[in-house]
């Protein structure tokens, strides 16, 4: 599977297991403020807070926010609250490289 392919396939797998609990229940466990998260990922605390009230983002919102909190060793399963994991950053991609990264909110 090529580099691209892979990128994708991980890509979407995050956007469809991450969810606005995942992302509250992040933040409390790591101590962070909306605006600590906000600070750490480049992502505005008005969609941070829209994210966790179930309001849509952009996809590559999501992956910002996904892939810090991955940066921190914590891993996201459907279901369960966000653990900590040894030594792992996560499988987000850093979303800098997509052609949309501009476009964060």
């Amino acid at each position: 599977m090529s580099n691209s392919a892979m990128r994708n396939t991980l890509e979407q797998i995050v956007l469809n297991q991450f969810t606005p609990l995942h992302c509250a229940q992040a933040r409390e466990m790591l101590g962070w403020s909306f605006e600590r998260l906000s600070e750490a990922s480049r992502v505005s605390v008005a969609a941070i807070k829209r994210f966790e009230s179930g309001e849509p983002i952009r996809d590559v919102t999501l992956l910002a926010l996904a892939h810090r909190l991955e940066a921190e060793g914590l891993v996201f399963f459907p279901g369960f609250a966000p653990g900590r994991g040894e030594n792992i950053r996560g499988t987000t991609p850093n979303p800098i490289g997509r052609g949309d990264y501009a476009m964060i909110e």
